[in-house]
C-alpha cells in the first residue's frame, strides 16, 4: 500500500510499517485496521516527522484513533533516549497536558437510579462548570495555594478534604507527577489557572453518567470495582487555560532554542530541545506543574459529582481509575537488548501497564491497570487493561479520533438536533452551547468500538467492560 512517496508494508493484522525515508531515524508502525488507516491518511506525514526527532528510538507508533494535531498527530507515541541525545517536545504532549479520564464507580445499578436521574443530571449540571472559562469548582485562596496545587496535584486536594486517600492509590502516580517546577510556570499561565480547578472546559470534555453494559472479563472486572448494570461517572478534562498556556510558552522557547543545539526538524511545531539541558528541564517541570493540575481538576470535578449523587440518589462514587491522555514521562524500557531510561511521549494515547507492573497499585497488580477509553456523546465508551508485552512501551488508543473538524461537524448537524436525537435514545444532555453539542456530535468521530478492535487486536491492550451513556453534562 503506498499513501503519497510512503512505502506502507502491512506486518500483521492491525500492525502497519512505514519504510524509513527521507531523514527518519526509525519506522513509522501504525496500529489500525484497513479501514482506518485510510482515515487516518494526512496524519502519517507527522507520524514520518517524528521519526526524525534526535534519540528517537524503535519507532514513531501511531494508535488506530490517530488525526491529525500540532506537530505529532494526535494518538501518536515516541520515545527518546536521554543518555543517548534524545529530545523532549511539547508538541508530543500537546496543549491541553494531562489531558485525561477519571472513572468513578456508583453502589447503585439503573433501575435504582431512573426514577431521580432527571433531578441528578440537573444538579451535575449545576455542580460541574462546563464551557469556555466557566468558573470552578474550588475556588483558591490566591497563587500561593494555586502553588501547592501544581507541585502536589489530588495529593494536595485530598490533603485539604477533598477526596479519600483511595482516590491516591487509585490514580496514575499516586495522585501528583513528581519533579513539577512551578517556577518554570509563567505568569499568564498562573493568571489563567487561578480560577479554573474543578472546571471542565469546552471541546470534547465532559462529565457522563454511564452504566455497565457489558462485562467481557468478570474476574478483571471485579478487582477493578466494577459488575452488570452498575452506574459509572466518566469525567475527561485536563489542565485548562493554564495547561495551554505552559506549551504556548515552551514551545516559543524550544523553538529558539533549537539551533543553539544543532536540530533541525521537518516541521517547527516539532520544537524540541535535549531533555537534560536547561531548556528541556525547564519545560519538564512546568509540564509536571500543569499536569498536577489536571489531576487536581478531576479531583475536584470527582468530588462534585460525589455530592450530587449523595443528595440525589443516596448513592456513593468509589474511584476506578485516573489516567492522562497528554503527557511525557521518564521511564525505563529495554531496547535493542539493554535496559534504556527514556522519555516518552504520548498524545493522545493512555498508558496500558501489564499485570506484575511495579507501577501499579497492589490492589491492582494482578490484573492490570484500568484503560479508560472514552467515545463520543450517544456511543459506548471502554475500560479495557494492560497486557504482557504490550508494544509502543505500555500503551493503547486514548478515545475514538476525529474524522470531521468542528466547523465541518457544525455544517453537518444543528446542536438543536442533535440533543432532541440523544433525548429520544434516553440520553439526558445538559449542555454549554448547541455550537458546542453539534461541535462534538457523533459522526465527527471514528467508532469506538472499531478502534479498540484494532488496540485490542494489535495486542496493546484487552477489553473488560462497555459502557453505555445515560446522561451527558457537555462542555
Amino acid at each position: 500500500m503506498e499513501i503519497t512517496t510512503m512505502e506502507i508494508t502491512e506486518e500483521r493484522p492491525y500492525r502497519f510499517r512505514i519504510t524509513p525515508h527521507r531523514d527518519m531515524r526509525v519506522p513509522g508502525v501504525v496500529f489500525a485496521s484497513r479501514r482506518l488507516l485510510r482515515d487516518a491518511e494526512k496524519s502519517l506525514e507527522q507520524v514520518v516527522n517524528v521519526a526524525t526527532l534526535p534519540g528517537i528510538v524503535t519507532a514513531s507508533y501511531a494508535m488506530p484513533d490517530i488525526h491529525w494535531g500540532y506537530g505529532f498527530p494526535i494518538g501518536g507515541v515516541a520515545a527518546t533516549d536521554v543518555d543517548d541525545g534524545g529530545v523532549v517536545s511539547p508538541g508530543g504532549v500537546g496543549f491541553d497536558i494531562s489531558c485525561g479520564v477519571r472513572l468513578l464507580a456508583a453502589d447503585c445499578d439503573r433501575r435504582a437510579l431512573a426514577p431521580v436521574l432527571p433531578q441528578l443530571m440537573d444538579g451535575l449540571g449545576r455542580a460541574a462548570p462546563h464551557g469556555p472559562g466557566r468558573g470552578a469548582v474550588w475556588h483558591l485562596s490566591g497563587t500561593g495555594q494555586l502553588r501547592r496545587v501544581l507541585e502536589g496535584g489530588s495529593r494536595y486536594a485530598v490533603e485539604e478534604g477533598h477526596g479519600e486517600e483511595r482516590d491516591l492509590l487509585r490514580c496514575e502516580d499516586a495522585g501528583a507527577v513528581p519533579d513539577a517546577d512551578v517556577g518554570e510556570v509563567g505568569e499568564r499561565a498562573m493568571q489563567r489557572g487561578l480560577e479554573q480547578v474543578g472546571s471542565l472546559g469546552g471541546g470534547n470534555h465532559f462529565l457522563e453518567v454511564q452504566e455497565v453494559d457489558e462485562v467481557y472479563d468478570e474476574p478483571v472486572a471485579r478487582a477493578f470495582g466494577l459488575s452488570p448494570g452498575q452506574v459509572c461517572v466518566m469525567i475527561h478534562c485536563g489542565s485548562r487555560g493554564l495547561g495551554h498556556q505552559v506549551c504556548s510558552d515552551h514551545v516559543r522557547v524550544m523553538d529558539k532554542a533549537m539551533a543553539r543545539y544543532g536540530i533541525t526538524v521537518p516541521d517547527r511545531q516539532l520544537a524540541c530541545a535535549p531533555v537534560g539541558s536547561p531548556v528541556g528541564k525547564s519545560y519538564l517541570g512546568a509540564m509536571a506543574a500543569a499536569a498536577n493540575y489536571g489531576r487536581a481538576n478531576r479531583q475536584m470535578l470527582g468530588e462534585a459529582a460525589r455530592r450530587v449523587f449523595r443528595r440525589t440518589a443516596g448513592a456513593r462514587l468509589s474511584l476506578v481509575y485516573d489516567v492522562s491522555h497528554n503527557l511525557a514521562k521518564i521511564e525505563r524500557h529495554p531496547v535493542n537488548g539493554s535496559t534504556r531510561t527514556l522519555c516518552v511521549h504520548r498524545k493522545g494515547a493512555t498508558l496500558a501497564l501489564p499485570p506484575g507492573h511495579p507501577g501499579l497499585p497492589d490492589d491492582l497488580r494482578a490484573v492490570g491497570q484500568p484503560v479508560l477509553i472514552p467515545g463520543t456523546m450517544g456511543t459506548a465508551s471502554y475500560v479495557l487493561t494492560g497486557v504482557p508485552g504490550g508494544d509502543a512501551f505500555h500503551s493503547t488508543c486514548h478515545g475514538a479520533g476525529r474524522v470531521l473538524s468542528r466547523h465541518a461537524a457544525l455544517r453537518a448537524v444543528r446542536g438543536e438536533e442533535l440533543r432532541a436525537r440523544l433525548e429520544s435514545q434516553g440520553i439526558a444532555v445538559r449542555g454549554a452551547s448547541w455550537r458546542g453539542l453539534a461541535e462534538e456530535a457523533p459522526e465527527a468521530y471514528k467508532d469506538v468500538s472499531e478502534v479498540v478492535e484494532a488496540s485490542e487486536g494489535a495486542g496493546l491492550c484487552r477489553k473488560v467492560v462497555r459502557l453505555v451513556p445515560l446522561g451527558v453534562v457537555k462542555g
